[in-house]
């Protein structure tokens, strides 16, 4: 993408701010709570379009390293863990998985919902 352009994430965040400094103090009731939605779903793109690929490859790190080594993609390893669940071949119990699912729950709340990982 060339250097003048703004990146996607930036458009979305500059709408979402137009919005809400621009049209939400003009609205009220049901106009004003779609806008709210529309704010939500601005802010919660943005945050994925810039938090997600470091979740993502934090997230198949930790596959790896959980699974024994492994140049499969993302999609792969997620299903290779499922396997392993269905076949009882991982303890649910397992310090590694634990350690695993929490840090891949902090991710995605960070996108999804940031004030809750903030809180805690």
């Amino acid at each position: 993408m060339p250097a003048f352009v703004p990146s996607a994430a930036t458009l979305l965040q500059a709408a979402a701010d137009d919005l809400e400094r621009d049209v939400l103090p003009a609205l009220s009731g049901l106009p004003r709570y779609r806008v709210r939605i529309v704010l939500n779903v601005l802010r919660l793109v943005t945050r994925e379009l810039e938090q997600a690929p470091q979740a993502d490859a934090a997230e198949r790190e930790r596959l790896v390293a959980l699974l024994g080594g492994s140049d499969d993609a993302l999609p792969a390893l997620r299903a290779d863990l499922g396997g392993r669940f269905e076949r009882g071949e991982l303890p649910l119990d397992d310090p590694a998985l634990v350690a695993h699912l929490t840090a891949g729950l902090r991710e995605a709340l960070a996108i999804d919902s940031p004030g809750w990982t903030r809180e805690r």
